[in-house]
Parts: structure tokens; C-alpha cells; sequence
């Protein structure tokens, strides 16, 4: 790794320099906090007495518009009740009575409110007091004046009206209330002008609370630049070894990449070449060594069972070894992929690994028209797919899909098997790794969706070198291929096994 040196052959991190610089940096960060700290401090004092009176205040305002409207409410039912009493003494009318009595309703209700307010603060006791009494004494005089009309006493009534005690009693009441009301107004303002002293108090407090900040933000600042200016070579240099290393790492990848492609294709080329000696030449020998027992048996005597029964089980034997061997052809090189296509390939393999393991497969085949180095891709897939459901699995039941798209086919293997955890691979699992390979070294990709105890879905995408038309994908799906192989058959059955 390369560093940056202040001085040649002292490194920054040791450096005497680079060490008093580091002192100095954390005696200036512990002020900076200890100022912070005390500047939080002050402002949550200040702030949580500021909003305490603030509450205070604002509930006295509060308390003040209650007792406003109380008398207010108080004045214009007393009002109300006058206007009642006056119609009831010059008509006789009970009707007059109604707003009365619902005014003295109204009255008792606010006055069983006003006992419960708080108007000591507000206004002066006496003036309250003087109120109620004021208020009192209009309600005798009304309920007096009323039940001397019932009493059909004229004189009694006449001499209260004309006497002019009620508007003596009612300029009173009103005179007090609009004290009454003009000590709460007053009190209201004095508030007032109490909160708005609080508000500029707190302003203050938070103003000097961002000063405090700002200047402990400075400090921080300050002190971390010259930590940064020390630390920006350092990370240069970083940097530039870890692009060197990232850089390493993806041509060793790509080389990697390419050297296990062209493993793969030298395999698949020997794979191809040992089927082809195998066809030709042990072909040719099982087959003329087939044709002499033949010719050996026709001119074997009658009377002589034992040699024919030999031949018969040599030419057992033999025919055995061709299946053999055309069975390990297929494995090392499907000439089914070549001559009847992919579809047909698939169909072929899954009715052999069926009548095999005795798993039964449902198949859903679309054709498809890809290369024929994604052909193979794709049936070595499924090939490794059902090898390792008959290895670990312990499946019911298989299920492989072939779909036609637009610019890509998709083939998927379902099991309904014992499953597995992904992300926990073991480090033998190279059928896997290998299917992953294959595939994505064709430009797919392999997905592998499993859990324990919910069978597995394998999914690989191939890639299509050119976009396939909607009427090819329309006929490409009107040829589906749909069967079921079962180890009882050994053919298709109507049965659909689920996937």
C-alpha cells in the first residue's frame, strides 16, 4: 500500500506533527461538546419556564373570556326576564311568563357556572359580590311585581312602575357588570401583553441557544478539517489500491468465467466425440458379433438345445450391451437432441428417469427455435435437474415446463420433494453450481426458489438471438406438448401429476 508522508520516511499517522494536531483536535471537540452541553442545558431551563407561564397565562386569559361571557349571558337574560315580567303586568297574558321562566332557567345555570370559575384572579371579590346582589335584588323586584298581578293587587304593580325602582335596579346591575366586564378586559390585556414579553423572552432564548450552536458547530469545524485534510491522502490512496484490487478481481473473474465456458465446451466436445466412438466402433462390434451368433444359431442342429440355449442367452447378452451402450451415448450425447429437437428430447428423458425411479413427470412442452448451444443448455439442465431429485429429493411427483416467449425461453423443474435452504449450500452442491454456470455463461439466468419440507422450483432463462413474432409464439403454443409418464405405464397417461 502506498502512503502520502509529510517528510521522507515518516509516516502521517506518526508524524510529531500529526500527534499535537490530534491533541489539539480533541481538546477542541471536548469544549465544543461542554459548550453544547451547557447551551442545551440553559434552553431546556428557559424553555420549560417559558412554556409553564406560557400555559398559566393563557389559561387566566382563558378564565377571563369565561367570566365575560358568563356575564354577559347574565345581562341579557336578565334582559329577557324583564321584557316577560312587563308583558305578564300590562296584558295578564301568561304567555309572557314562558321567556321569563326560561330566563330564570338560563340565569340559575350561569350562576352555578360562575361558581365554579376561578374570578378571584380576574376581578375583585366585592364587585362580584355587588353583582349578585344587584342580580338578586331585579329578580325579587320582577317575582314581587308578577305576584302581585296574580293577586289582582293594581295599586302594588302601579306604584312599582311608576315608582321607577326596577330601571333604578337595572341601571345598577348593568352599571356593575360593565365594571365587571371592564376589569376582565383589562386583566385580559395586562395578560396579554405578559405573554407577548414571553414569547420575546423565548425568542431571545432560542436566538441565543442558535448563537451557542453555531459557535460550538464552528469549533466542531474547525477542528475536524485539519483531521480531514490529514485523512483525504490516506483515503486517496485507498481508493486507488482498492480500485487496483477491484480491478484484479474482475479480470481474474472474467479469466475464471472463461476458463470454466471453454472447460464445459471441451467437456461437452469429449462427450461428443466418446459417444461418436462408442456409435462407430463398439457399435460395429456388438452389432457383427450379434449377426455371427445369429448366423450361428440358424445352423445350429435341432438336436443339440444346450448350444441353442446358449446362444439365445449370448444374444440376450449382447443386446444388453447395445442398450447399454446406447443409453451411455444418450447420457454423453443426446442424438435425440439433434435429430427429433428439444421437445421430443425432454419427452424422451423424462419417460426414461420416470420408468427409472418410478417418479411420475408431467410434462407441458412448448417448441421452441433456439441454437443449438441453448438447446443443449437447456436439456442439461433438466438432465442434472431430475439427477439430483432422484439423489435427495424423495419427491412424489415432477413437474417440467418449456415456454416460448418473445426474446427469451424459460424452462422450469418443480418437485414436490423434502427441499432445501438456498442460502446454506454445502460446498459439494456442484451440480448446482454447474446448472448456475451453464446458464449464465449463455448470457440466462438461474433461479432456485426452495425451502425445507416445500419441494423446489428450478427456473432457467435462455436468451433468444432474435425476437420471436406473436403468430410463432401463437403456434409455438397451439403445439404444446402435454404428458405424464408414470413407472406403471412406461407411455403417457391422461393422469396430470401435480407440479
Amino acid at each position: 500500500m502506498t502512503t502520502n508522508s509529510s517528510s521522507p520516511g515518516v509516516s502521517p499517522h506518526h508524524s510529531p506533527d500529526a500527534s499535537a494536531l490530534k491533541r489539539y483536535s480533541a481538546r477542541n471537540l471536548r469544549l465544543a461538546l461542554i459548550v453544547a452541553a451547557l447551551c442545551a442545558l440553559a434552553m431546556g431551563f428557559m424553555n420549560e419556564g417559558t412554556h409553564r407561564r406560557t400555559n398559566e397565562v393563557m389559561a387566566e386569559i382563558q378564565n377571563a373570556h369565561h367570566l365575560r361571557a358568563s356575564i354577559n349571558t347574565l345581562a341579557r337574560a336578565l334582559s329577557e326576564a324583564e321584557s316577560g315580567q312587563r308583558g305578564f303586568i300590562m296584558t295578564g297574558d301568561r304567555r309572557y311568563l314562558a321567556p321569563y321562566d326560561d330566563a330564570l332557567n338560563e340565569i340559575a345555570r350561569v350562576k352555578r357556572v360562575l361558581d365554579t370559575q376561578q374570578t378571584g384572579m380576574v376581578v375583585s371579590v366585592d364587585k362580584i359580590v355587588s353583582f349578585r346582589n344587584f342580580m338578586s335584588q331585579k329578580l325579587a323586584e320582577m317575582a314581587l311585581t308578577i305576584r302581585m298581578r296574580e293577586d289582582n293587587r293594581p295599586e302594588v304593580v302601579d306604584f312599582v312602575i311608576t315608582s321607577n325602582i326596577g330601571l333604578e335596579q337595572m341601571a345598577a346591575f348593568r352599571a356593575q357588570s360593565d365594571a365587571l366586564l371592564t376589569d376582565a378586559d383589562k386583566f385580559v390585556n395586562d395578560r396579554r401583553v405578559e405573554l407577548k414579553r414571553l414569547l420575546s423572552f423565548s425568542r431571545f432564548g432560542l436566538a441565543m441557544g442558535v448563537l451557542a450552536a453555531f459557535i460550538a458547530f464552528f469549533l466542531h469545524v474547525r477542528q475536524t478539517r485539519a483531521l480531514h485534510r490529514q485523512a483525504e491522502g490516506h483515503q486517496r490512496a485507498l481508493e486507488a489500491e482498492r480500485d487496483a484490487l477491484e480491478t484484479q478481481v474482475r479480470e481474474r473473474t472474467k479469466r475464471l468465467g472463461e476458463l470454466a465456458t471453454h472447460l464445459q465446451q471441451a467437456v461437452e466436445e469429449e462427450r461428443a466425440h466418446l459417444a461418436r466412438e462408442l456409435h462407430d466402433e463398439l457399435g460395429a462390434l456388438l452389432t457383427a458379433a450379434k449377426l455371427d451368433v445369429a448366423r450361428l444359431k440358424s445352423r445350429m442342429p435341432k438336436d443339440a438345445p444346450e448350444f441353442t440355449d446358449r446362444l439365445q442367452h449370448l444374444t440376450e447378452t449382447l443386446n444388453q450391451g447395445i442398450a447399454l451402450k446406447r443409453r451411455i451415448i444418450e447420457d454423453l450425447r443426446p442424438s435425440s437432441l439433434s435429430n427429433l429437437g428439444l421437445v421430443a428430447s425432454l419427452e424422451i428423458l423424462a419417460r426414461e428417469f420416470s420408468e427409472r425411479s418410478g417418479i411420475p413427470i408431467e410434462t407441458v412442452l412448448e417448441p421452441v427455435d433456439l441454437d443449438p448451444a441453448s438447446e443443449l443448455t437447456i436439456y442439461r439442465t433438466v438432465q442434472e435437474a431430475l439427477t439430483n431429485i432422484g439423489k435427495y429429493a424423495d419427491a412424489q411427483h415432477i413437474r417440467v415446463t418449456l415456454k416460448n416467449y418473445v426474446y427469451h425461453a424459460e424452462v422450469s423443474i418443480v418437485d414436490d420433494g423434502r427441499g432445501f435452504d438456498p442460502k446454506v449450500l454445502p460446498q459439494t452442491s456442484h451440480g448446482l453450481v454447474g446448472m448456475r454456470h451453464r446458464v449464465e455463461g449463455g448470457g440466462g439466468r438461474l433461479d432456485i426458489n426452495s425451502s425445507p419440507g416445500r419441494g423446489t422450483r428450478i427456473i432457467g432463462t435462455v436468451p433468444r438471438h432474435h425476437a420471436r413474432d406473436q403468430e410463432g409464439l401463437a403456434v409455438a403454443s397451439n403445439a404444446m406438448s402435454v404428458n405424464s409418464y408414470a413407472l406403471e405405464a412406461g407411455k403417457p397417461t391422461p393422469d396430470s401429476a401435480p407440479g
